[in-house]
């Protein structure tokens, strides 16, 4: 059997583990680095004695711990003792997240937990290499079964028996793999697969199959405790000193409602202390109808088709483990229905209820949720109504000149050396020198917002950081110096910016979307979803929200960079100027799903935190790549290396100047050239014998050939030379009359045969 052999037929099974483990994460990074670890996992079954594999077993484990890991063993001599308690403890926190994260998880915010994927993975491929490589099938079917079937049952998603079926064919394959008669064996594993996938595909859509809660025997628990409420405060306080999301996931409250993907807000900070962002709670007053609260009526900040009910979206929050005094409800709420006991309402949409929520608390709630086109959003023109002045506060009472004023830039100048403010604003000063670099001849508000918030998403280097040293002025150094911080950080430097400029502009505190499910229309929300991000009020649109934290941006609007439906390119040549030239420039990559996730030195990112569940946050389901498209790839990959193997193996036969091995290399390649052909001559046949088989066979006349090689293979040395060339001749034009006398089915099929090697009887 070829050393080869084993790596060959193992690689898809090993393939498959891989996938497996990988569908695990949320959004699926590429591929690449899985791949290459089941490449090297691979490597040692090349060898042909146990002891080599061992031995290069090891070495590739020193790769594999770098790609997996990001453990350097062979580094820096000073870290050397370090490696191995770095590695275990990578490994060993990855673990331990996997008892408190629920799947799928987000590979940015759990990097452990995605290094334990890519072990696992390398793992299993490495001990089915090496029970392949010892022909000890039996074995290697069981690592396939554990090894893939482990992770396929911790997330169910709706196409598990599809993924046995695949599982079990991969295992046939090893089987088939280790059979003398390779191809026969092969093509019946290859036969029963397929109607194993066949069956289970019809099964999967039969309502009679009990599939959901047999496959989700991992979850049965005879008593669930309930959990104990949780409060958000600690990602809500702009303090900026930093904070830890708590290991265990909590359900706070789900939402019957459409799948439009919006934010859950629960409250707004609008004014700017000169060192934080607070609540200002003023009084609104709402009109009563019926059992339902209309916030609209009396705020001029809603626009006029925000007073239109036929317009709203209705929700139902239903609390399961939320520990605050704030309604939630869709951003911008327009109506509160009755149900929560004692409510008060602030501006802006904002319900507090006294005694604050209690689990199983359900209310009513509606919204209004504009989707302009950025095209509608740069014409929206700044005129903005009194009464939102105080959205123009950079401290206080201190109001920056709205954007377009006449004599903006002299008026700023005069409230940065005239005002009472002065030693303040000189520190503050260089927010809004920043906020004029970042916007350039930005003409419109539209402009401007959208130009700081792919900024701080992605173009300015800044980086998310939970726990940011703090400083005495954070968001002045976080937007000029450190560029490090978590969304209070983005939300709250975005917005005074926008300030500065003459744009409204508030800090929006609640939760991201969460997870949707489709079929019971609900969003599931978790404290882990809890979150900050900025309200820009436009002219015939109202408050619209835009994140500016990287990795962020689960919104439906094509209006914001946070959008994964957000056109870059339209909006490029819309905006113009420097804003045009900011998005044109800079590489976005839109996920389908959001959180506190992606590098922000990797562009203007939306991927999903830490979560898990089976749907993304616009709605939308993502499993993690498609298992069809890999092994495809792979398949394509295979065949093409087959076809290489074979060219590669013919012409080193060729690599000598003695017209004797030059002979025997003419008969091998037209021997192996016949068995890819399916017909079968033995390696040491004499020359006569195949110039009489390829007659009786093919009616080809291979009598020049067969007097060239013998001339070559056994004449007098003298003519040896010149017979061996004139051999290769003829075998060129006979393989010449084989190809036109068999067809091109046949042709096609020969070249990726592996009859010419080994795989034959």
């Amino acid at each position: 059997m070829p050393r080869w052999r084993p790596a060959l037929f193992a690689l898809v099974p090993a393939i498959v583990i891989a996938q497996n483990w990988m569908r695990l994460e949320r959004p699926e990074r590429d591929g690449g680095s899985a791949l290459l670890l089941v490449v090297l996992a691979l490597a040692p079954a090349v060898a042909p004695r146990l002891w080599q594999r061992l031995v290069l077993l090891l070495g590739v484990m020193l790769v594999a711990a770098k790609v997996a890991v990001q453990v350097a063993p062979l580094g820096k001599a000073e870290h050397h003792r370090n490696v191995f308690s770095l590695f275990g403890s990578r490994i060993w926190n990855g673990i331990l997240d996997f008892y408190d994260v629920r799947l799928q998880f987000d590979p940015f915010f759990h990097p452990d937990m995605r290094a334990v994927l890519l072990v696992a993975a390398f793992a299993f491929a490495a001990a089915l290499g090496l029970a392949a490589a010892s022909q000890r099938p039996l074995a290697a079917v069981l690592v396939l079964l554990v090894g893939a079937g482990w992770p396929a049952t911790l997330l169910s998603d709706g196409h598990d028996l599809t993924r046995g079926a695949v599982i079990l064919a991969a295992a046939l394959v090893l089987l088939a793999g280790s059979r003398t008669h390779t191809q026969q064996t092969l093509a019946r594993a290859a036969a029963l697969g397929a109607a194993l996938i066949a069956v289970s595909l019809v099964a999967s859509t039969q309502p009679a199959v009990a599939k959901g809660e047999f496959l989700h025997w991992q979850t049965w628990d005879i008593y669930t405790r309930p959990v104990q409420s949780v409060q958000v405060r600690y990602v809500w306080d702009s303090s900026y000193d930093g904070f830890s999301f708590p290991k265990r996931v909590t359900t706070v409250f789900k939402v019957k409602a459409p799948p439009l993907s919006v934010y859950w807000r629960a409250t707004t900070l609008d004014s700017f202390t000169g060192e934080r962002w607070v609540e200002d709670l003023r009084s609104a007053q709402p009109e009563m109808f019926g059992s339902r609260t209309d916030l609209t009526s009396n705020d001029v900040s809603y626009p006029a088709a925000a007073r239109d009910p036929a317009r709203w979206r209705p929700a139902e929050i239903d609390i399961e483990a939320l520990a605050d005094d704030h309604l939630v409800a869709p951003s911008v709420p327009v109506a509160y229905g009755s149900g929560v006991g004692s409510v008060s309402y602030a501006r802006g949409g904002i319900g507090i209820v006294r005694g604050g929520l209690h689990r199983g608390a359900q209310y009513d709630v509606w919204s209004y949720s504009p989707q302009p086109t950025p095209k509608q959003l740069a014409v929206s023109k700044p005129d903005y109504p009194g009464q939102l002045e105080r959205y123009l506060d950079v401290v206080d009472d201190t109001a920056a000149p709205s954007f377009g004023a006449l004599d903006r830039a002299g008026r700023m100048e005069r409230l940065f050396s005239s005002s009472v403010y002065s030693s303040y604003f000189s520190v503050y000063r260089q927010v809004y020198a920043k906020a004029l670099q970042v916007v350039g001849d930005a003409q419109s508000p539209y402009a401007a917002a959208v130009s700081i918030e792919s900024w701080l998403r992605g173009t300015g280097g800044f980086t998310y950081d939970q726990h940011p040293r703090l400083t005495p002025n954070p968001l002045v150094d976080f937007v000029t110096r450190t560029k490090r911080g978590y969304c209070q950080h983005y939300a709250g430097a975005m917005a005074l910016m926008l300030r500065y400029l003459g744009i409204p502009a508030r800090v929006a505190e609640g939760f991201t979307s969460g997870e949707y499910d489709r079929g019971s229309g609900t969003w599931t929300v978790t404290d882990h979803d809890a979150h900050a991000w900025v309200e820009v009020w436009f002219r015939g649109y109202g408050w619209l929200p835009f994140d500016p934290t990287p990795g962020r941006g689960s919104l439906s609007a094509t209006y914001s960079s946070s959008s994964a439906r957000f056109d870059v390119a339209a909006a490029a040549a819309l905006l113009g100027g420097a804003a045009g030239k900011l998005l044109s420039t800079v590489g976005f990559h839109q996920a389908h799903s959001f959180g506190e996730n992606l590098d922000a030195s990797r562009g203007l990112a939306a991927a999903d935190p830490r979560r898990a569940g089976g749907s993304s946050a616009n709605g939308g389901s993502h499993q993690g790549g498609s298992l069809g498209k890999l092994v495809g790839l792979v398949l394509a990959a295979v065949l093409l290396f087959v076809a290489l193997a074979k060219t590669a193996i013919r012409r080193a036969r060729y690599a000598t100047s003695d017209p004797r091995r030059v002979a025997a290399a003419c008969r091998a390649e037209l021997v192996d050239f016949l068995a890819d052909q399916g017909i079968s001559v033995a390696a040491s046949a004499a020359p006569r014998d195949l110039a009489l088989e390829l007659r009786e066979r093919l009616e080809l006349d291979a009598e020049p050939f067969a007097r060239a090689f013998a001339a070559a293979r056994f004449g007098p040395p003298a003519e040896a030379n010149a017979a061996a060339s004139h051999s290769r001749d003829e075998l060129a034009g006979l393989e010449r009359q084989i190809r036109a006398s068999v067809g091109v089915l046949r042709r096609a099929r020969g070249l990726v045969s592996l009859r010419s090697l080994g795989f034959a009887a």
